[in-house]
């Protein structure tokens, strides 16, 4: 299926416009009810794209395409729609934050009891989870540069104080959440003779060696990432054993605040900070998530608009260093050895011995991200495409028929991956959480790859497993009802399955509309520079420019006449050639072939004129 995102995000659109405004008035929840996670989520639905790409802006009514304006009528007009999600955002503000302000970010209805036969407790759902400070992150920072520009678009006072109020409430939140992830952050050190330590070294030692040379070779990989670590105290506190290099340590998020994890100093008013639970080691599903939210924080037009105070920007700079180690860390150990890469061994086996398809591909989205923050070179990306197509393959992403119930791919796309959230078992049952989303990931990772590559070969292979995975997602789109056109019908991929949904799930839609986004950027960026054509190029355009100067010596056509028009035009032609020969030498080839084709076809006209003469 061919990526066409102003197409596609429309079509979702006028999907989703139909879904919110049902009852005439904006329409929450979905398949799982409400929560922090999922009401955020419908609203990045339509403020992701609206506040990244300028062709779906919403926040300047005279300056809304007419497109946009056409599928989104079902919630209203231009002036009508900026309006209508200033009241639902001012409403979730309101509906996640206690009455002593401080912010809810708990997982609510997302939970699940590990157990089909028990029930969470209350106290259970109330709990935090990394998720919701990550997905409250990006809605805060899409929020506040919603409101910076319609701010200037209203003239109502009454309208003016409530976006100041909504700027208020939205910060607060931004802070809160960025509070989280610091807790959330953890490191977890165990010796290298334990369990934890045998299974990390299986893992790494892809060439056989001795487990001596393996450690002596983590060790000085890892040495200034451990040193960094020590130094990085704010809502981590000191870690014990991390200054024994005789241990072994992993870092990246929990599933919600650490155990032990002391709270934030800070100046902003965040409210409560709860005393966390979580499990002290990191989950590859969480840090990812954070990974992505402290992307976004990281973007230089947060700095340009102006998004973060002074007090916001010193949290922004202590997660940007978590982001930075943790990046260096997971892809140190996905790219170990002078061989064959761990991340090329599927499926990557964590500490805890568990083993899963969907957490190679989580090691490798972590790669992707840290070569694209280093510009890596592009025989490192080649590598990580090869893993790209194989997980692809893992996943039966490219078959255009239904999977068998018993194939092992299903379980990646439906029910999903369960992780059990340890540490919340101290509140009640067992929980975990359950992801789905191995499409909709694998359909990122690849945008984001073909928008690094420089390789006209690798992105070609990028845009393919790109395309096959938006195809498998839009198959998975709902038919019919208050749903029809979102997300998820995991059905349409299985024999046999038969599951009707009504509602739709707002987590997968806002992921593949986030992926659409994505593609805009790859897509504006210039085309790759060939070069073979680099070369070629320059050297048609040489002998056009040389053929056309000799042919305008010999002419003696005036103006006005046909052959005096032809040569004006060719002259044109060249001149927009030599533009574009160093930045799109293919375009310039073009050019330059239609010169010398029209310069020919002039040839043979004045030699047949000479002839008859």
């Amino acid at each position: 299926m061919r990526i066409q995102p102003r197409q596609q995000i429309l079509e979702v659109w006028k999907s989703i416009a139909s879904y919110v405004q049902r009852d005439k008035e904006w329409s929450w929840g979905g398949r799982d009810g409400r929560n922090s996670i999922c009401d955020a989520e419908q609203l990045l639905s339509l403020l992701y794209p609206a506040t990244e790409v300028e062709y779906f802006r919403l926040n300047e009514p005279d300056e809304t395409s007419q497109d946009v304006l056409s599928v989104l009528k079902g919630i209203g007009d231009s002036v009508d729609i900026p309006r209508i999600l200033l009241d639902a955002m001012s409403e979730y503000m309101e509906a996640y934050t206690r009455e002593d302000g401080t912010p809810i970010f708990s997982g609510g209805s997302y939970f699940r009891s590990a157990n089909a036969d028990d029930e969470l407790s209350r106290k259970q759902r109330d709990l935090d989870v990394v998720d919701s400070y990550a997905t409250s992150l990006s809605l805060a920072l899409a929020t506040l540069r919603f409101l910076k520009v319609y701010g200037r678009a209203v003239t109502k006072p009454a309208t003016k104080k409530r976006i100041t109020d909504l700027e208020v409430a939205t910060s607060r939140r931004l802070s809160a959440a960025m509070v989280g992830l610091l807790r959330s952050f953890t490191v977890n050190v165990f010796r290298a003779d334990s369990d934890e330590g045998e299974e990390l070294c299986a893992m790494l030692n892809q060439q056989k060696a001795t487990k001596q040379y393996v450690l002596r070779q983590l060790d000085e990989r890892l040495e200034s990432l451990r040193a960094n670590l020590r130094d990085t105290t704010l809502g981590l506190g000191e870690v014990d054993g991390l200054d024994n290099k005789n241990n072994l340590f992993e870092c990246g998020w929990s599933w919600g605040v650490a155990e032990g994890a002391p709270p934030v100093q800070t100046d902003e008013q965040v409210g409560e900070q709860p005393d966390g639970i979580a499990l002290t080691a990191p989950y590859m599903y969480f840090t990812v998530v954070a990974l992505d939210a402290i992307a976004d924080l990281n973007d230089d037009r947060v700095r340009i608009d102006g998004l973060l105070n002074a007090e916001q920007r010193r949290l922004a700079e202590a997660l940007e260093l978590r982001w930075s180690i943790t990046l260096r860390y997971w892809s140190t150990l996905a790219r170990f050895g002078t061989g064959r890469w761990p991340v090329e061994a599927i499926p990557w086996r964590a500490v805890d011995g568990v083993e899963s398809v969907y957490f190679s591909l989580l090691i490798t989205g972590v790669v992707l991200q840290d070569l694209l923050n280093r510009r890596a070179t592009d025989d490192d990306l080649t590598r990580t495409v090869a893993v790209l197509e194989r997980l692809a393959e893992k996943g039966n992403i490219q078959l255009d028929r239904r999977m068998g119930a018993d194939e092992s791919a299903v379980s990646l796309h439906t029910p999903g991956v369960p992780l059990d959230l340890f540490g919340a078992e101290q509140l009640g049952a067992p929980m975990c959480w359950t992801v789905a989303d191995f499409a909709a990931v694998l359909l990122k990772r690849s945008v984001q790859a073909a928008g690094l590559s420089r390789n006209g070969s690798a992105r070609d292979r990028l845009y393919s497993l790109a395309e096959d995975a938006l195809g498998h997602m839009w198959r998975r789109r709902v038919k019919s009802g208050p749903a029809a056109g979102l997300w998820d019908n995991p059905s349409e991929l299985v024999y046999g399955m038969d599951e009707d949904h009504a509602e739709p799930s707002w987590y997968m839609t806002k992921r593949v509309l986030e992926c659409l986004t994505e593609s805009v950027r790859t897509i504006r960026q210039p085309p790759i520079r060939s070069p073979r054509l680099m070369e070629l190029a320059p050297d048609l355009l040489s002998e056009a420019d040389h053929l056309f100067s000799q042919y305008r010596l010999a002419s003696s056509a005036g103006p006005g006449t046909p052959v005096y028009n032809e040569l004006a035009r060719i002259e044109e032609q060249l001149q927009q050639a030599r533009d574009l020969v160093r930045d799109r030498p293919a375009s310039a080839s073009a050019l330059a072939n239609d010169a010398l084709v029209a310069l020919a076809a002039l040839t043979v006209v004045s030699q047949d004129a000479k002839g008859r003469r």
